[in-house]
């Protein structure tokens, strides 16, 4: 059985009168994909920051490899990679420089600055001042300082946040890889599309809560609906939209019946997404 990389336990944290994180317990086994999924608000930052021990929970605990965190900070720190939404690099020194910087930090040897830019897509670029850099050039240095001590444990947030389309997919390609590697991936994001596609589990938070976790799959079939989505040329040669709910006692009739008696232009099957799934459960959407 694969040991609990992540494990909290009634964790909770208040600003103020405000819940932030409500007394939510979950684990992440060494090895896992977990995604942290819900809107901006939702207490995905907050959490994250428990467990990397920038803040102490007002209750509960975490412990990171067995180890809790607020009495264990340094062992554990030494432990993980963070790569925050916000930036926060040294932006008067190099690309290099600032890779070189957190490998003397973390005490680590024969460290390779140039290897590692090139990973992420910034070959060429290296001794550029990070002034210079746009903003996805910037999140891709964060993400490059995240791995600077080959991690055990890497916390994500938002890592492919305005990226273009091809750098968005270099960045889930390191995702994999780092999983690969044997590291474990706690990946905090409001798009539920790329969660889909990297997480072996998912969380929905919402509100401080979690509200469901499982993996997508499971979700999709205990929340979601299959469907079989058709067009079909009507009066006038007019295209109209169909749809078949799949796995049905009637299912079959249905079909047989759209082929039989309508003009079958196009057709698909389609699966609920994990945003649908998310409405469905919360009642309100991401950028709520």
């Amino acid at each position: 059985m694969a040991e609990q990389a992540i494990s909290a336990e009634g964790l909770t944290y208040r600003y103020g009168k405000l819940v932030a994180v409500d007394h939510i317990s979950f684990s992440v086994a060494e090895g896992e994909i977990m995604g942290f999924l819900g809107p901006n608000g939702a207490g995905k930052s907050t959490t994250v920051k428990m467990l990397t021990g920038q803040l102490v929970p007002g209750e509960g605990k975490a412990t990171l490899f067995g180890r809790d965190i607020t009495k264990n900070l340094e062992k554990v720190q030494g432990e993980i990679g963070v790569s925050f939404e916000v930036t926060n690099l040294y932006e008067a020194m190099s690309a290099e420089e600032n890779l070189k910087l957190f490998a003397r930090l973390f005490g680590v040897q024969s460290f390779d600055a140039s290897a590692l830019l090139k990973r992420v897509g910034l070959g060429g670029r290296e001794k550029d001042r990070v002034e210079t850099y746009s903003k996805g050039m910037k999140q891709r240095l964060m993400v490059a300082r995240s791995l600077v001590n080959r991690p055990r444990l890497l916390f994500l947030d938002e890592p492919t946040e305005g990226l273009d389309p091809a750098s968005a997919e270099s960045i889930r390609n390191i995702i994999r890889e780092e999983r690969e590697r044997g590291a474990t991936v706690f990946l905090t994001t409001h798009d539920m599309l790329e969660a889909d596609r990297l997480s072996d589990r998912v969380a929905f938070i919402n509100q401080g809560k979690i509200v469901a976790l499982d993996t997508p799959r499971n979700l999709k079939q205990q929340y979601g609906k299959r469907a079989l989505k058709a067009e079909v040329a009507g009066e006038g040669n007019r295209l109209e939209n169909r749809e078949i709910i799949l796995d049905r006692p009637e299912t079959a009739r249905d079909i047989e019946n759209l082929f039989n008696k309508e003009r079958v232009v196009t057709v698909h099957s389609e699966e609920a997404s994990l945003e649908d799934i998310f409405i469905r459960i919360t009642g309100r959407g991401l950028s709520g």
